[in-house]
């Protein structure tokens, strides 16, 4: 069951929750009591990092048995996974456990909600997560956007090349077009994406040949205008991607690809509430 984390990191989580023992259970001394953990979903949901879960669960001592795979939708009352070991493993693990799934597929859900409604109206339409995550847990963010049917934006500043106004602050008055040439020579192999604030600065870029123009804060009928206006520059280098950013959620992204956007960018997933995962806890013996 391949996992999103190693297996050291979902140990370091479950020694940050239970650092010393689990007094509760020790104290009680209900420790080696059989027991069943199951999990299912309260309400509708886009399940993600589930084989991280049921990882820790095992890493605790329990035997799992996955029963849905992140990235199915889920309804009201679908199990998830159920597991068998003694009280003290699976109350060790529960609430890591839980959490894990109850926080990711909340990314994973809102993200396939802008997805949905985006290609509702351009089926070829793609959504793009930013960077914006929780710092440290990036493996679980990308894990969770593509639990959800979407893609990474950007993984951090090594791969991509995306010319911010914060950069062009220190260029000056170097044309738009000896910067593009400037990042083809030293970077060939890359597409230069870069950030435009109105219809101005975003036909200079496309003048000046670069092949995504990222159109941040527009609203849709600035972006109609702006895909019109590309669409009649016949003399472009490239006819560049049009990338809609800022803002965009799962209510207004119909209208942004509807407006013509090739790209929606987003980071809106990070913000969206944790789902609600039931748990319920027995004796093995006393378990349906």
């Amino acid at each position: 069951m391949p996992t999103t984390a190693a297996h050291h990191d979902l140990e370091a989580l479950l020694r940050d929750d239970v650092p010393y023992g689990d007094l509760t259970t020790e104290t009680l001394g209900i420790g080696a009591e059989p027991g069943l953990m199951q999990f299912a979903a309260r309400g509708r949901m886009v399940l993600a990092l589930a084989e991280d879960a049921a990882a820790l669960i095992e890493l605790a001592g329990g035997r799992v048995e996955l029963l849905a795979a992140s990235g199915a939708v889920l309804e009201k009352g679908a199990p998830i996974l159920k597991a068998e070991g003694a009280a003290a493993s699976l109350l060790r693990s529960w609430k890591v456990a839980q959490t894990l799934i109850e926080i990711w597929s909340g990314v994973a859900t809102e993200a396939e909600a802008i997805v949905r409604a985006a290609r509702a109206v351009a089926p070829g339409i793609a959504v793009a997560c930013t960077r914006k995550n929780v710092p440290g847990a990036k493996l679980f963010a990308v894990a969770a956007v593509k639990a959800g049917g979407a893609v990474m934006h950007r993984l951090g500043l090594s791969e991509t090349i995306l010319v911010f106004p914060e950069h062009r602050a220190f260029l000056g008055d170097t044309p738009l077009g000896d910067v593009a040439e400037r990042l083809r020579r030293s970077a060939p192999e890359k597409r230069l994406v870069i950030e435009v604030n109105n219809l101005e600065q975003a036909v200079a870029a496309a003048v000046a040949g670069f092949d995504v123009i990222q159109a941040e804060k527009f609203r849709p009928a600035e972006i109609e205008a702006l895909v019109k206006q590309m669409n009649t520059m016949a003399a472009l280098p490239i006819r560049p991607i049009i990338a809609a950013a800022g803002g965009v959620n799962a209510q207004n992204a119909a209208a942004y690809a509807a407006a013509g956007a090739d790209l929606l960018v987003t980071s809106a997933p990070y913000l969206a509430r944790p789902c609600d995962v039931q748990v319920r806890i027995t004796r093995a013996s006393a378990a349906a």
